[in-house]
């Protein structure tokens, strides 16, 4: 009896999700899909009806459920370059897409990575990769999304950090094979994915044992967590246990793997795009590493938008001025980049 009163419920809430826009765009049924696997999946992240105060593993396994049930329908756009392996393990892997052969050779690179709480989430699904790659592989930009392994395979989130670093050392290390600027790589990710990519631009040590060259600049969207040890004590009830899980439970392995305390002056340009709606400050916590970084002489933005956290990570490649507006810090980074996002 409570299991069928808790389907009941989740699905009045995916069913209340659904707006008057969704109901036109697509049936009802594959819009609730496409919900459900949005919030089970964690791509909505800070409010989860179906999370619930679950494990990693037991959250990887309710989303590999939905997944099988959903058929491979989540996915977004076929790569040209599939499953390229970075590393031995199974998720070791990128996804390339590549922009038409004119629009190559000394194109930029955009490197990607998918968040879901450092426990779940994949480099295919449709709202890391659709917007994104319809509007910037079209403009001669080479697009890459990146898996790395989950807390469930042994890697903590400092360790996952490490995993992005190789990642995006092999991306530089092949971009020209695709037609891309080894030393025009920037690094974007949502959620926990943001959190990767900032450590990864924050941290010097782990760009250098990685042998990261130096990056034009960096796209954080809605961190999981910027400054970890002020997170901590602040996380939603119900990812309690995954963030001890990806961080730990003392400060010093915090501090270990908090884009916050790893910044030095070696960092790249960034820019924290935060929602307003989050209870748990992600805008406080950009606005702070933007304060230190500019005060060790680099350069950081903020950007605040009132959207929901999932929104930030889908809609980001529309035509809208979200985009735009992260598009603007992006064509601040390097002629060639600006000179491909005006076409």
């Amino acid at each position: 009896m409570k299991a069928a009163v808790f389907v009941s419920v989740a699905t009045l809430a995916a069913l209340a999700a659904v707006s008057a826009s969704d109901l036109r765009a697509g049936p009802l049924r594959e819009r609730m899909r496409e919900r459900m696997q949005q919030r089970a999946g964690g791509d909505d992240g800070m409010g989860s009806a179906f999370g619930g105060a679950m494990s990693c593993a037991d959250w990887a396994k309710r989303v590999d459920r939905l997944g099988e049930r959903m058929q491979g329908r989540e996915h977004g756009p076929a790569p040209d370059r599939a499953d390229i392996a970075y590393g031995p393990a199974p998720r070791e892997r990128l996804d390339v897409y590549l922009p038409k052969p004119a629009a190559r050779g000394g194109a930029p690179v955009i490197v990607m990575v998918h968040g879901g709480g450092w426990c779940v989430g994949d480099k295919a699904m449709a709202g890391v990769t659709a917007n994104k790659v319809a509007r910037w592989v079209s403009q001669g930009v080479v697009f890459v999304s990146a898996n790395y392994p989950m807390v469930n395979d042994g890697a903590d989130a400092r360790a996952q950090g490490g995993e992005i670093a190789r990642a995006t050392a092999y991306v530089q290390a092949h971009a020209a094979e695709w037609g891309g600027d080894p030393a025009k790589v920037v690094l974007m990710g949502h959620s926990a994915g943001a959190h990767l990519v900032s450590l990864v631009n924050a941290d010097d040590a782990l760009r250098r044992q990685a042998g990261v060259r130096p990056l034009l600049g960096t796209v954080s969207l809605d961190a999981g967590a910027i400054d970890v040890v002020t997170q901590m004590p602040n996380v939603y009830p119900f990812l309690k246990q995954r963030y001890l899980e990806a961080f730990g439970d003392d400060e010093a392995g915090w501090k270990a793997a908090s884009p916050y305390h790893r910044l030095d002056r070696t960092a790249a340009p960034w820019l924290g795009v935060c929602s307003t709606q989050r209870k748990d400050d992600p805008c406080g916590q950009a606005d702070a590493y933007a304060r230190k970084s500019r005060a060790l002489g680099l350069r950081a933005e903020v950007l605040p938008e009132p959207m929901g956290h999932g929104a930030i990570n889908k809609e980001l490649g529309e035509d809208n001025a979200y985009t735009r507006a992260v598009e603007a810090f992006l064509a601040s980074l390097d002629p060639a980049l600006a000179a491909r996002l005006r076409r």
